[in-house]
């Protein structure tokens, strides 16, 4: 896992001074080596986590000289060793033993069309010195992220807008549409808009390619179905497709790395699961990790009654992780810092937090993010399967839209404000899914859009800011593929009942994970203290949201910012709507106000890579 970045300059200028500074950007996404590549007019930049392949024949950017081709990847390729040996019997000749020169060589033998071969999560840019284009790829899921940022002048990409801020000469305006769909989506901004207008994010399962001279073109190489096989399965039948898939998923992950892999378990059905996958295979040396807070408003703040049963039972090496109030307070700005857009779900601190104490002991974990939406384990889905009138639209916003589109109106000034355009996009989204019914479009939705802006980027961003990988074994691609076409009575098959998600999950899990926490009730990641906003992080918000900042800006109704300091709010899905404002604020004021710089051109200095 690793930071990317790059820059295509179609005025002439060099990209060098630009690919150079980025380092001090990504740089933590990749702690372990820095490295760049200038080829007029093109530049990419590396920061590397060493995972596979520890040696420096790995290293990025990587250039296959005959070909005249320069790799930067941020990944795993899973299936990387099945095509290494397929690539060799072609005929191609390897320096390493990294997935990395895999990706090269595939480019190499099938062009653009390799990304349909790989079996990973990754986001890459190839630059063909031979063609004059840059060509930049994002994974099926979206688990890694590609931003991206261009004009008359130039073309850049990078692992977080940051970035591409850092470089100067970007439109850091807020995105009215993106802004809405902010409020009303718990944060989520479907690609390829972000909140910012100068900023876009590379949709899931695309790629682009820029030529020399400005041009850009993109294709969407795979799409996801929720439509039921033409031969009807038994639920026996059914488990006996997917739970191999799930083995070998959470195996796989395992095994491929040259570095010890641990596990973040919650103390919920998929990390335990996760755990108990592995002991049956075999892996004794299997390290685990839990963080728990202090309780508030009589809220638990941990699980460590549940992860506790599943250390006893499997006697793994376990550390508990608890954080006090204070330290949960000191960590938000720098939490904040990290986050590549505004992001409103209350783990993202707890992401970063355990993430900081892992790290010290593993780079690589897994962890159950996916499991939910794919399995149907959200206490929404049951309500929005029960309702039987109305739109698609309207059974799925009064369960999971954060505010009406009148709440809006209420809470953003005037300048700000546009027309119900979330209520559009889901419209949208919803009635066109490739799905048999509602709540599968709802399914499908959530996997293709939803997931890849909230959880999945929490994940991936909260972690990789202390160079640690954090693995999703639910999100495999072939598993995905296989329970979105299974039939909803097996993931929610009593509609009214809150403890009924993750049917065939909970089948899987039978007599290897304690039926204690296999029946529970779905739970959250617990952060008392930001649910609550109770003493630090209420004075916080007051003084974010009455600072000369977020006045001049004027983005908020000041009225409505009172009212929810008098009485809290909280949205369908359980999210506080003054953490929500406070926290964009607090975001734009640390990674936008005051950052951006001139347009970077010149100076630098370079680090010409090895030729694969």
């Amino acid at each position: 896992m690793c930071g990317i970045a790059g820059e295509l300059r179609f005025d002439g200028a060099s990209p060098l001074a630009y690919v150079t500074r980025v380092h001090d950007v990504i740089h933590r996404r990749g702690p372990h080596r820095q490295r760049s590549f200038i080829t007029e007019p093109a530049g990419l930049s590396h920061t590397r986590m060493s995972v596979i392949d520890l040696t420096d024949h790995s290293d990025q950017p990587m250039t296959d000289v005959t070909s005249g081709l320069t790799l930067v990847f941020n990944g795993t390729i899973y299936n990387y060793p099945e095509l290494r040996a397929e690539l060799k019997r072609l005929g191609h000749h390897f320096q390493s033993t990294g997935d990395t020169e895999v990706i090269l060589k595939a480019y190499i033998q099938w062009g653009k069309d390799c990304v349909k071969r790989f079996n990973g999560v990754f986001a890459f840019g190839i630059w063909d010195d031979k063609r004059n284009e840059l060509f930049i790829a994002r994974d099926h899921l979206g688990i890694k992220p590609v931003y991206y940022c261009s004009n008359a002048r130039r073309f850049r990409f990078a692992s977080n807008p940051q970035a591409l801020i850092l470089g100067g000469d970007v439109d850091t305006s807020l995105n009215t549409t993106a802004l809405h769909h902010h409020l009303t989506l718990h944060g989520v901004v479907p690609p390829p808009d972000t909140i910012l207008n100068g900023v876009k994010k590379l949709p899931p399962a695309t790629t682009l390619t820029v030529d020399r001279d400005g041009k850009v073109t993109s294709d969407t190489y795979w799409r996801l179905s929720a439509r039921r096989p033409d031969t009807p399965l038994s639920e026996q039948q059914w488990r006996e497709k997917i739970e191999p898939l799930l083995r070998e998923s959470v195996i796989r992950r395992y095994e491929i790395s040259d570095i010890p892999t641990g596990i973040l378990l919650s103390g919920g059905i998929d990390s335990s699961l996760i755990l108990a996958i592995l002991k049956q295979a075999n892996k004794d040396d299997v390290r685990t990790w839990s963080i728990g807070f202090e309780d508030a408003h009589t809220e638990r703040g941990d699980e460590f009654h549940y992860s506790d049963m599943m250390v006893d039972r499997y006697k793994t090496q376990h550390k508990r992780i608890v954080l006090p109030n204070n330290e949960l307070a000191e960590l938000l700005p720098e939490t904040i810092e990290q986050m590549p857009e505004p992001m409103v779900g209350q783990d993202s601190v707890a992401f970063y937090a355990i993430s900081k104490h892992v790290q010290e002991d593993i780079r690589i974990v897994q962890c159950g993010q996916g499991a939910d939406e794919l399995f149907g384990g959200y206490f929404w889905y049951p309500l929005m399967a029960n309702e039987e009138h109305g739109s698609r639209l309207e059974r799925f916003r009064k369960h999971y839209f954060d505010r009406s589109h009148a709440d809006y109106l209420s809470a953003i000034a005037p300048d700000y404000q546009v027309g119900d355009v979330t209520a559009e996009k889901m419209e949208q989204l919803l009635d066109n899914a490739d799905a048999d019914s509602f709540i599968d479009a709802v399914w499908l939705t959530d996997m293709q859009t939803l997931i890849v802006d909230d959880p999945v980027k929490r994940v991936d961003s909260m972690t990789m800011a202390w160079g640690l990988e954090a693995r999703v074994p639910f999100l495999d691609v072939a598993l995905v593929e296989t329970v979105m076409q299974m039939p909803p009575e097996l993931k929610i098959p009593t509609r009214n009942s809150k403890t009924m998600g993750k049917y065939m999950l909970k089948q899987i899990a039978s007599g290897i994970v304690p039926d204690e926490i296999i029946h529970r009730e779905k739970a959250y990641f617990p952060v008392p203290m930001l649910k609550h906003m109770d003493n630090d992080i209420i004075s916080m918000a007051r003084d974010v949201l009455s600072s000369q900042a977020c006045r001049t800006r004027g983005l908020f109704e000041r009225d409505y910012i009172e009212q929810l300091f008098k009485e809290p709010q909280f949205t369908p899905i359980q999210g506080n709507k003054l953490w929500h404002h406070t926290l964009l604020e607090l975001w734009l004021q640390t990674n936008v106000d005051n950052t951006a710089a001139p347009d970077i051109a010149q100076g630098g200095a370079q680090d010409i890579p090895r030729a694969a």
